[in-house]
């Protein structure tokens, strides 16, 4: 074969193996890490929960958010889950907060998120829409305050009732003002999902899943107070786990089973606890409003008794099931007692099956872990009954010094990358 010859096949050949002959290529960036360190579940608020449209018209809406880890950057999710149609913001803005239950901030810390390069944003019905990362440091169990301008109010609110923080709105556009005056305000957040920090590797983040007890029903408003801010604080104090994030999925009302306040457990799962940035272990603490609405209205059949624990446990096994297969741990949380509730007035049979759930939970086998939150908050004499010491009084939900004992029984080693 002559030269030429030779060339052209070897040419030939480069071009019909796909082998492509070019500079070696730079090292790749390392990517960034975001874990989540704030977060809330969404719902479609119910209407004495929701802003009055009138309200929304040409409004600033300035909410405070309690983070966990911190970091250099952040970035924000824009909600509009349950929204009909767009959502537009035609700006949103970060500071620092001069308090938790005020409405100023610190001007000079101050600054203008984008999105997709832009100043305002267009959230589709039914989406999220996720900030570009601004640098921004914020220190673990720091509070960071947002802001946001709608020229109109959204077609449906999204947004978390359960909030046990204060919210400020006003009338024009106020996104950097360093205080609302005269601002209306509730204690309910909307339309803000999430608040991902840029964490060193190994990072990571744990999902609290549950209902009112988890959301914080009897916490301090504006006190962050609730059983998951002890442990955020808890995983802050050790060397091992501070880089740790804590993201509350908590929904008052919530059931494992049937839509209730917010949409059912098994529904929300995938976007409540697969979707936050960085999670590697979920606590699931929800079944007490299934166990008590059984019987809210009159007594039912034993047999009806014993085919709700049979499918409040087969949800634990879907949950646990779905989490293994994206390799996260999942810990299971008993149940707490609620007799002498005046909302659910159990009786034996409810009584009897709350104890037949925390045995399967308690059992090996099931969850990778188990935190006994029935053990720290019952009444050593009346087991059935909180301890009154933890009692927020409606023999349901536990004080703030219920959360706190529930927090801080919580093992920290449970969370060690």
């Amino acid at each position: 074969m002559t030269q030429p010859a030779k060339i052209f096949a070897i040419a030939a050949l480069v071009l019909t193996s796909g082998w492509v002959f070019a500079q070696a290529p730079k090292s790749a960036p390392t990517p960034e890490n975001w874990v989540v360190s704030w977060g809330a579940s969404q719902q479609i608020p119910e209407p004495n929960n929701a802003l009055p449209s009138e309200d929304l018209h040409d409004a600033t809406v300035r909410q405070i958010f309690h983070l966990s880890i911190g970091g250099p950057a952040i970035r924000v999710h824009v909600s509009n889950a349950f929204g009909t149609e767009a959502l537009h913001l035609t700006a949103v803005h970060i500071a620092r907060p001069v308090s938790t239950s005020s409405p100023a901030i610190d001007p000079a810390t101050d600054k203008t998120l984008t999105f997709a390069g832009k100043t305002d944003v267009l959230v589709p019905p039914g989406a999220e829409f996720l900030s570009d990362p601004i640098d921004f440091a914020v220190a673990p169990l720091s509070d960071l305050a947002v802001t946001f301008h709608l020229d109109a109010p959204p077609s449906r609110e999204t947004g978390h009732p359960g909030s046990r923080a204060t919210s400020y709105y006003v009338h024009g556009d106020f996104t950097g003002a360093a205080n609302l005056t005269e601002p209306k305000h509730v204690d309910h957040w909307y339309q803000v999902s999430e608040i991902d920090v840029q964490s060193p590797p190994g990072a990571a983040a744990v999902v609290a899943f549950g209902d009112s007890i988890t959301d914080g029903h009897g916490a301090t408003t504006n006190g962050n107070d609730r059983w998951t801010d002890v442990l955020a604080a808890r995983l802050q104090a050790s060397l091992a786990t501070r880089n740790i994030g804590v993201s509350n999925q908590g929904i008052g009302g919530n059931h494992l089973l049937t839509d209730g306040l917010g949409p059912n457990a098994l529904s929300r799962f995938d976007h409540d606890v697969l979707a936050p940035t960085g999670v590697r272990w979920v606590i699931i603490f929800e079944g007490v409003n299934d166990l008590g609405a059984l019987a809210r209205e009159h007594e039912v059949s034993p047999a009806d008794h014993a085919a709700l624990v049979e499918r409040v446990i087969a949800a634990y096994q879907q949950i646990i099931a779905r989490a293994h297969a994206h390799g996260l741990r999942v810990y299971g949380a008993t149940i707490t007692p609620y007799v002498g509730s005046g909302y659910y007035h159990p009786g034996p049979l409810s009584g009897a099956d709350r104890q037949a759930v925390n045995a399967w939970i308690r059992a090996a086998g099931h969850f990778d872990a188990v935190i006994d939150f029935d053990a720290i908050v019952r009444d050593p004499q009346h087991p059935e009954q909180l301890s009154p010491a933890y009692d927020c009084g409606d023999h349901l939900h536990p004080s703030p010094a219920g959360y706190k004992a529930m927090g801080e029984a919580i093992p920290t080693s449970l969370f060690v990358p």
